[in-house]
């Protein structure tokens, strides 16, 4: 298992990185580089992943209804839930994908980041790729990646922080139906991660190389920004678009 993860993710990884290090002599831009085309590589994935978070968003307050009418029954409830959930063609696990795919990648760059900056593991290129014997960490001749980075590790979160927060100005308000009126499991599960996740990424990002927070914050912003984009553009199937709370026709 070692061997196929170096050799499908850890390698490849490596080596563009130090080609285009080759053209680019300033690590802090390669990982805006790279970042940029892992996400255009993960495009279709991420699209379904935020409409799909989207759906399950407008889908609360029949939920609720269900919860209500069946109440006491949960095995009915289950199995009217998966019945909306087929009607509307919306998969509760379709958000997790590209989360799962990104973090091999993740680990991969870890490694290669952490391989890079001490100089070692050259004998992995590629025939092809020139061997720099050294790379430098400094970007943009003031910030080291290969150190933590405090002011890295709060904007990872901050941004952690606003898409989330995007993600709850999707929640139908109470004008959306009755069952809105009332907080569901999954409705505290939101709110909680609301908070934990820009506070994990901000612990992590304390205790990683600021290279791998940098990857981090911007992977995090641009998801943000077709966050943005798809909410702006997309109405759900009724018509109506919920922006900060509020029913927009």
């Amino acid at each position: 298992m070692t061997h196929v993860f170096e050799v499908l993710l850890y390698q490849p990884i490596f080596n563009l990185f130090v080609a285009l290090y080759d053209i680019i002599p300033d690590i802090g831009v390669i990982i805006l580089v790279i970042t940029l085309l892992i996400k255009l590589a993960l495009h279709p994935l991420t699209n379904k992943s935020i409409k799909a978070q989207k759906e399950m968003q407008e889908l609360q307050p029949k939920l609720e209804l269900l919860k209500k009418e069946h109440k006491g029954d949960q095995q009915r409830i289950a199995k009217e839930t998966m019945k909306l959930y087929s009607e509307h063609k919306v998969s509760p696990l379709g958000s997790c994908l590209p989360m799962l795919i990104q973090l091999p990648v993740f680990i991969a760059l870890y490694y290669v980041l952490r391989d890079l900056f001490a100089a070692t593991r050259f004998e992995l290129l590629y025939s092809f790729v020139p061997n720099p014997e050294t790379i430098s960490p400094i970007s943009l001749g003031l910030f080291d990646l290969s150190q933590k980075s405090i002011v890295l590790a709060v904007l990872a979160a901050g941004t952690q922080f606003l898409q989330a927060r995007m993600m709850q100005a999707q929640r139908p308000p109470k004008e959306a139906g009755v069952a809105g009126k009332d907080e569901s499991m999954a409705s505290m599960m939101n709110k909680q991660m609301l908070y934990f996740m820009p506070i994990m990424t901000l612990l992590i990002g304390l205790s990683f190389p600021g290279g791998l927070t940098l990857y981090w914050f911007l992977s995090t912003l641009f998801m943000l920004l077709q966050q943005m984009w798809i909410f702006r553009h997309e109405k759900p199937k009724d018509g109506k678009a919920i922006v900060e709370g509020k029913l927009v026709e």
